[in-house]
């Protein structure tokens, strides 16, 4: 892959990662997770340790390193949900 290539991987991969940081951070301040939507995070949840499994499976250290430190987040935020909804 030419450096280009190489570059936009490492910027999509970073965005993607720390897509959910701020809105982790945000939660577990506040505990408030009114407007959030559980399926919405659990199917997300799945998407990303499918693309982690399909890194895995590819030998992809960036698909596996960037698709992992946004399920971290995302399970963060899911974690909140399922535990601060009554």
């Amino acid at each position: 892959m030419d450096i280009i290539g190489e570059i936009l991987g490492y910027v999509a991969g970073i965005c993607t990662a720390i897509v959910f940081l701020p809105q982790s951070i945000r939660t577990l301040k506040t505990k408030d997770v009114k407007g959030l939507a559980l399926s919405t995070y659990v199917i997300y949840n799945i998407g990303m340790l499918s693309w982690i499994l399909y890194g895995v499976y590819l030998h992809s250290i960036q698909m596996i390193l960037f698709n992992s430190i946004s399920f971290i987040f995302s399970s963060i935020i899911l974690y909140m949900i399922i535990t601060q909804k009554k």
